[in-house]
């Protein structure tokens, strides 16, 4: 998997005592991880929102790093105060011809303040790509013509939360997969052409895996994080059930579940996968607990039914 070293250190799960990563308060809230593994170290992308002393309400993309999952460093922004882009939603981070390509999206939101809380991106987002040699220094953001280079940017259409992966049986073929009518997808084979490909029913903030030969969907509905599973990329089977983990006893989190970011962790752990997420609460979203009071948690598995997280029992939650 790429980024990925077998000689990784074994990760003390045990030493992490609290199930937040980032906690956000009554001006910051800390949104849609993207998390890769490299070389020792975990780095942690998200959507990072702020609300200024004037009222106006931005958002950045932002990253952090950890060797154990207990000490992070400060968050540092990685994209330009500018409500009419808002850079946020970085959906992973894959390796490709010796760059590290992250993608993200725009979600323009002019005018924003908190006497209109919460307002949505406008119709105007897109998807775009970053590219870096060494995980520090990021080029200019690039869009992604996931509908092809003959159609318009204008006619693209709303589109947030994109998400890379390497095919499964085409190591030359990478798809990107992005909310537009449920979960949309297309694929290139150079990252400069992409063929649109078609649709399926899903919610947002999607992440795919591969696992014996499958591709795992990951995907969050209006709460939860809930799992597809598919063996060709255009028919999809629910599978499993919906992920809430510690919700119910999460004041920061009651409002909603969501944004599951799910990786392998390297080597003999214990736990195989990690999934960070974010928690918002303890209002909804759509009461007002979006651009404030939203945290990023983690937790972890060793099948993706039953998660654990800092303080808990294993569950099936």
């Amino acid at each position: 998997m790429p980024g990925w070293r077998s000689e990784a250190q074994t990760i003390r799960l045990d030493a992490i005592k609290s199930p937040i990563v980032f906690r956000g308060n009554d001006h910051l809230a800390y949104r849609d991880p993207a998390v890769l593994y490299h070389d020792g170290t975990f780095f942690l992308f998200f959507t990072l929102t702020e609300i200024e002393p004037d009222g106006m309400i931005y958002m950045y993309t932002a990253a952090s790093r950890s060797k154990d999952l207990v000490h992070w460093t400060i968050p540092r922004k990685l994209t330009p105060k500018d409500q009419n882009l808002n850079y946020s939603s970085p959906g992973n981070i894959i390796r490709y011809h010796g760059e590290w390509l992250l993608c993200l999206q725009t979600y323009p939101r002019p005018g924003n303040t908190v006497r209109n809380m919460p307002q949505y991106g406008n119709n105007s987002a897109r998807l775009f790509l970053l590219r870096s040699k060494d995980l520090e220094t990021w080029s200019e953001p690039e869009l992604i013509k996931v509908k092809g280079p003959n159609i318009a940017v204008a006619d693209m259409g709303r589109m947030i939360d994109p998400y890379l992966l390497q095919d499964k049986d085409d190591s030359t073929k990478y798809w990107c997969f992005y909310k537009q009518n449920g979960v949309s997808s297309s694929w290139t084979r150079d990252f400069r052409d992409w063929t649109f490909s078609g649709h399926a029913e899903s919610g947002e903030n999607s992440c795919v895996i591969v696992e014996n030969n499958q591709y795992i969907l990951f995907h969050s509905p209006s709460n939860g994080i809930g799992i597809k599973r598919s063996d060709d990329l255009k028919t999809w089977k629910e599978w499993g059930k919906l992920i809430t983990l510690g919700q119910s006893d999460w004041e920061w989190a009651r409002g909603r579940v969501t944004a599951g970011a799910v990786i392998l962790l390297p080597g003999r752990q214990q736990a195989k996968y990690l999934m960070f997420f974010h928690g918002s609460g303890p209002l909804t979203e759509k009461e007002g607990d979006f651009d404030k009071n939203a945290s990023i948690g983690i937790a972890w598995s060793n099948d993706l039914i039953n998660w654990a997280w800092p303080e808990k029992k294993q569950t099936s939650r």
